[in-house]
C-alpha cells in the first residue's frame, strides 16, 4: 500500500489573519462611505432648505462638509491605527525578550496552548518544538497575541482608505443636490436612501449579520438625519427671511 504526502486540508488557513485584516479594512471602508453619505447629505439638505435655489451656498457648504469630514475620518483612523500598531510592536518586543531570556518556559507555554486546543501532550510538544525551530516569534505571536509580525496594521493605508471611502460616499448627495433637474432635495434624498441601503447590505454581508435588519437600520438613521437637518434648515430660513 503506497502513501502519498497529504495536501493541506485548507490551503488558505495560514493566511486567515491576513484575510480577516483585509475584511476589517473593507468593512471600515464601507462604514466610511456610509458616514460620507449621511454627513454631507445632512449638510446640503439643510442648506437647501434654508436657502432654496442658492447653488453657491449649497455647493460651498457641501465642499466644506466633504473636505472636513474626509480629513477628520482620515486623521481619526490614522491616530487609532497608529496606537494599535504601537501596541502590537510593544507586545512583539516583549515576546522577543521573553524568548531570549526564558526559551524553555516559552516553549512549554506554547505547547500548553496547543494542548488547550485539543492536541495530545506529545503532539503538542512536538508541534511547539518544530514551530519554535522554524520561527519562534511568529509561532508565539499567532497563538498568544493573534498578530502576524509580517502583517502589522498600517496607519497610512487606513487613513487613505477612510479618506477615499468618505469622499466617494459624500459625492453622492453633493453632486445630486446640484443637478438642475426636478426637485434636488427629493432627488438627493432618494439617492441617499439607495446608497445607505447598499452600504447597509454590504456591511451586513461582511459581518455575517442579517441584511434586512442592517439595511433598515441604516436607512432609518440616515433618513432621520436628513429630516432633522432639513427641518432645521427650514426654521433657519424662515427666521432669516
Amino acid at each position: 500500500m503506497t502513501h502519498s504526502t497529504p495536501a493541506p486540508a485548507h490551503p488558505g488557513e495560514p493566511h486567515d489573519e491576513t484575510v480577516g485584516q483585509r475584511l476589517n479594512w473593507l468593512r471600515a471602508g464601507v462604514l466610511g462611505a456610509n458616514d460620507g453619505i449621511v454627513s454631507v447629505a445632512g449638510v446640503v439638505v439643510g442648506v437647501a432648505a434654508a436657502a432654496p435655489g442658492d447653488v453657491a451656498a449649497i455647493a460651498t457648504a457641501g465642499i466644506a462638509a466633504l473636505v472636513a469630514g474626509a480629513f477628520s475620518m482620515a486623521g481619526g483612523e490614522y491616530v487609532s491605527v497608529s496606537t494599535q500598531r504601537d501596541t502590537e510592536r510593544a507586545l512583539l518586543a516583549k515576546e522577543r525578550r521573553e524568548l531570549r531570556e526564558m526559551p524553555e518556559a516559552e516553549l512549554s507555554e506554547l505547547a500548553g496552548f496547543y494542548r488547550e486546543r485539543g492536541l495530545s501532550p506529545e503532539l503538542a510538544a512536538r508541534v511547539a518544538e518544530e514551530l519554535t525551530a522554524h520561527d519562534a516569534l511568529a509561532a508565539h505571536a499567532e497563538v498568544e497575541l493573534g498578530i502576524d509580525p509580517e502583517e502589522l496594521t498600517n496607519p497610512w493605508v487606513a487613513a487613505l482608505s477612510s479618506f477615499i471611502a468618505f469622499t466617494v460616499g459624500a459625492l453622492i448627495p453633493f453632486l445630486l443636490i446640484l443637478l438642475p433637474i426636478g426637485n434636488p432635495v427629493v432627488l438627493t434624498a432618494a439617492a441617499v436612501v439607495l446608497g445607505l441601503a447598499l452600504t447597509g447590505w454590504i456591511s451586513a454581508r461582511l459581518g455575517g449579520a442579517p441584511a434586512p435588519r442592517a439595511v433598515l437600520r441604516n436607512v432609518v438613521m440616515g433618513s432621520a438625519t436628513m429630516a432633522a437637518t432639513y427641518l432645521i434648515g427650514l426654521v433657519f430660513g424662515v427666521a432669516v427671511g
